[in-house]
């Protein structure tokens, strides 16, 4: 067994406290992104209505029908065109008058790719992320070394490292996909871990008890904190698809769009689909995390189950899911009650680990606390 390192465990909450400082600055930025970009979708709004306006005379009847009915067919294909487009007056007026006609309300492309348009708030703050995932990740090291395991044996240590996974998975997403949308909810999350880690949660470095002294510990650990990390990222998305889809009957009736930063954001059904795959993926996970979970208790106390608290809330969770990936495929539970599902699950996540690992007593009562 390593001695235990305290210097090293100093040195460790130092770097969690810089990690988020540099995540609030960054949120502050994606922010400022949401804000700055819904000003400019607001003028190229105005400049395509104009447009509009003054082309209305100039085309026959005929062809201006026509045109609108490409137009409208082209914002449900490709939602509306991106911010970065407003410098060529033809084509971002069509795409705008098209996302407006449409009902989408001018969202973002449903593919969620990258646009030419060089968001400057948007791109510095995915700096700031990278810099604070970076300084996170000295933290959870650090840690590990001031206690010589891996740095999941309590809350405190769960959180951190949650929290740093939730952040890596989002950096390592917004290769492929434009999801600096959600950049604000995710970083904000991360704060909110942090921030409940030390707070509420803090445990000075030590030793693992006894029955944590296995190397089930990497694998189920490490399982269960990925799944939570891209449960995590589909709980933001299905609270934006809820949004988004109020925003969206609402423009259809006619009302007034008082929520312009949701414009740089994809439409519902987008959210909804790209939310569906992702749980696919973390059910995957959370599954292995029961499986595995029940072999390292056969393995510590004799039994695979034992309807212990925790062991019976991670089941929930995994029936929860399981509900909504089925209910999804098979059963036509789309839109809101979709959402509605994956948030439930989510929430499920946060009371396993929160209310049942503080006020159930049972075999994995290793808070810490």
């Amino acid at each position: 067994m390593f001695p235990i390192n305290e210097t090293m465990g100093q040195y460790s909450e130092l770097f969690m406290l810089l990690a988020a400082g540099t995540y609030t600055v960054a949120f502050i930025a994606f922010a400022w992104d949401l804000a700055k970009s819904s000003k400019m979708l607001r003028a190229v709004d105005l400049r395509a209505a104009e447009l509009a306006a003054a082309e209305a005379g100039r085309v026959p009847v005929g062809a201006g029908v026509g045109a609108s009915s490409a137009a409208v067919d082209r914002a449900d294909s490709d939602v509306a065109g991106p911010v970065g487009r407003a410098e060529r007056p033809s084509s971002s007026s069509a795409h705008a008058a098209a996302g407006n006609a449409s009902g989408i309300g001018g969202t973002a492309d449903g593919a969620m790719r990258y646009s030419a348009e060089r968001r400057a708030p948007a791109r510095v703050a995915v700096a700031l992320t990278v810099l604070g995932v970076a300084i996170h990740a000295a933290g959870v090291i650090t840690r590990a070394i001031g206690s010589g395991r891996v740095p999941w044996g309590n809350m405190y240590e769960f959180l951190t490292t949650g929290a740093f996974v939730v952040v890596a998975v989002f950096l390592v997403v917004l290769i492929k996909r434009d999801l600096r949308f959600l950049g604000t909810f995710v970083v904000g999350l991360a704060i909110i871990m942090l921030v409940a880690a030390s707070v509420a949660y803090w445990t000075p470095v030590g030793h693992l008890v006894p029955a944590l002294q296995s190397y089930w510990l990497i694998i189920h650990v490490s399982i269960a904190v990925m799944s939570s990390a891209l449960f995590t990222l589909t709980f933001a998305m299905s609270a934006l698809q809820l949004v988004q889809s109020h925003r969206q009957k609402t423009i259809a009736a006619g009302g007034t769009d008082k929520l312009g930063f949701m414009r740089l954001v994809p439409s519902a059904l987008s959210l909804e689909n790209l939310s569906y795959r992702i749980n696919a993926i973390a059910f995957v996970g959370w599954t292995f995390t029961l499986m595995f979970g029940a072999i390292w208790a056969e393995k510590a106390w004799g039994r695979f189950w034992g309807w212990d608290t925790k062991e019976v809330w991670t089941f929930v969770i995994w029936v929860v899911y399981a509900g909504y990936l089925h209910a999804r495929a098979t059963r036509g539970w789309t839109g809101t009650r979709a959402a509605w599902l994956s948030i439930v699950g989510y929430l499920c996540v946060v009371f396993n680990f929160t209310i049942v690992n503080q006020f159930f007593n049972g075999l994995h009562s290793y808070s810490g606390l």
